[in-house]
Order: C-alpha cells, then structure tokens, then sequence
C-alpha cells in the first residue's frame, strides 16, 4: 500500500499535546500541493469537508485503551484515540474559505506540519445518520 500525501496543515498548535480535542478544533490552514490543485474545483461549493490525514507524530499503540470520557478502558476500535496500528486522523471540517490551493478551515484538530492524505465533501443526505448510537459514550458528554 502507497500513501501520497496531497496537501499539508498549517496550525496554531505545533505540538502533539497542543492538538484539541476533534470537537474544539480553531482555525487551521490546509496547502493542497499544486499537483493537485485542479481537484479543489468547486470545493467551495460545499459548507463542510471530511479530512483524512496521518498522525504523524503518534507513537505505538494498545489495544485496550483509558479516554477521557470512562473510568475503565475500551478496545481501541471502540474509541477514538490517534495512538492507532495505522495512524490515520480524520475529521469533518467547516470550510470557511478558499484561496487557489489553500484551504481555511474550522474544526481541524491535526498539528501544523501534519500531511493530508485525502479530502471529500461532506454531503448531509449521504454522511449524516441521525439513528446512529453512541455506544459505551451514550450520556457520556455533549455535543
């Protein structure tokens, strides 16, 4: 498997423990490498973008893990730590503007210099599932 990064972050937060959590994510910058600028057409016709990027600076990883949210640990497929056997981060952007290849973006919980391997628009018909559970988080905070 080959992974080619498309693009870079630029963010206020330049270390891993600066990183939000995915909820409270400031004002970021994406680059979108020229190559692929042709690709960003009409992507400000769309409010909000799901981003997939590499955690680059995550290091191993458990299958049981401790959140925030509980006392007692989960298996990590059940939860969302970026300490992952394939560190790849994912998050659902507000696009507050685009500029050429460069992206500004809300909500983006990735640190500066973090490589992004993908982006897609979020379309609410298709990405929004209101029936959807929360599992073991169920009551366990708001959003």
């Amino acid at each position: 498997m080959n992974l080619k990064p498309i693009g870079v972050v630029y963010s206020e937060y330049k270390k891993r423990g600066d990183a939000p959590r995915q909820w409270e994510g400031g004002i970021s910058e994406i680059e979108v490498f020229k190559e692929y600028e042709k690709g960003l057409k009409d992507v400000e016709t769309f409010s909000h973008l799901h981003v997939l990027y590499w955690l680059h600076e995550s290091e191993g990883y458990s299958l049981s893990v401790n959140t925030p949210w509980d006392t007692k640990p989960h298996g990590l497929f059940a939860a969302r730590s970026p300490h992952r056997p394939n560190p790849i981060g994912y998050s659902v952007v507000k696009l507050l503007g685009r500029e050429g290849n460069k992206l500004r973006v809300e909500g983006l919980d990735a640190i500066d210099g973090t490589k992004v391997l993908d982006i897609k628009p979020y379309v609410p018909r298709i990405d929004s599932k209101p029936e959807a559970g929360s599992g073991w988080l169920e009551g366990k905070f708001r959003c």
